[in-house]
């Protein structure tokens, strides 16, 4: 099947890259919104104006990846969902050939889970979910849609994580807990109970030594 990739940024790349090295999906070619097109070729693919891309590329022959980050706690992402959604497009999920995938719950609609992610099994997995690299997502979690999860978060069985959070390197979740919709977690984060809608949790930061690295025994 032929794909398109929304976003001409990092992301935009990094999705063509994974699609076109380990996926059946054929890339061929990019978009944005009009008032961001800067180019009219991306590695060596054309770049189309969104506005445009039904009579360009149709749905009824290409899929369509939103390749987008979290900005706005991944509104603009679910927005741009939404709309190639109306627009009639199958949105795309790629699942790394390398992630140890054990859940018989398949994730929804324009997922990117890369490699070396654990799902264990019973997991859900909701739709526009990112999932970047070497994640542990413990049975019967559920995560909910539009969720950014970065590198090496810990989510512990029967967690349920709520939609459009932004859960950041490192952190780590206790089993059985509920996180609200729109939490933000900072890098490094333990969060050991419910969270409220919207909240805020950071971790305490490293701090500075007045002396330098030859001053401490070691």
């Amino acid at each position: 099947m032929k794909l398109i990739i929304f976003g001409t940024t990092a992301s935009g790349k990094i999705a063509h890259y994974y699609f076109s090295s380990d996926s059946e999906y054929e890339v061929v070619a990019f978009t944005v919104d009009s008032a961001y097109l800067e180019c009219d070729e991306l590695l060596g693919l054309p770049v189309v104006p969104f506005e445009e891309l039904q009579s360009i590329y149709p749905s009824t022959d290409h899929h369509l990846f939103v390749a987008m980050g979290y900005t706005g706690m991944n509104q603009q992402r679910a927005d741009k969902y939404q709309q190639a959604k109306q627009m009639g497009y199958h949105l795309a999920t790629y699942i790394s050939s390398r992630c140890n995938y054990l859940s018989t719950e398949s994730p929804g609609e324009n997922c990117f889970i890369l490699e070396d992610n654990t799902i264990q099994p019973f997991v859900e997995i909701g739709n526009n979910v990112v999932m970047w690299s070497g994640n542990h997502i413990g049975h019967d979690a559920i995560i909910g849609d539009h969720c950014f999860i970065s590198s090496h978060v810990v989510i512990s069985g029967f967690t349920r994580i709520g939609p459009s959070c932004f859960l950041g390197v490192n952190s780590t979740f206790r089993d059985s807990i509920e996180v609200g919709e729109k939490t933000l977690i900072g890098a490094g984060a333990v969060i050991m109970k419910s969270t409220a809608p919207e909240s805020v949790w950071l971790p305490p930061r490293s701090t500075k030594l007045s002396k330098k690295s030859s001053e401490v025994g070691m």
